[in-house]
């Protein structure tokens, strides 16, 4: 039985994958397109470190609720 579903298998895994699909990186080396501006920036870091700090910063303000046994 493992000789028959090894055979199955053999003939089934070519058609199976298809053709192969390359993949390339679309990597620009020019100057960007549309200048940042400071403002953008600010809210962008704003965004960004409110969302890392602001579970951990909620977590360590409410550890006293955590620690008690209801």
């Amino acid at each position: 039985m493992p000789g028959l579903l090894r055979v199955i298998a053999s003939r089934a895994a070519p058609s199976l994958r298809g053709n192969i699909i390359t993949q390339r990186a679309n990597l620009y080396t020019g100057p960007p397109k549309e200048k940042i501006g400071a403002l953008e920036t600010a809210i962008g870091l704003g965004m960004f470190s409110l969302a890392i700090l602001g579970p951990s910063g909620w977590i360590l303000a409410h550890l006293e609720d955590y620690k008690k046994k209801d």
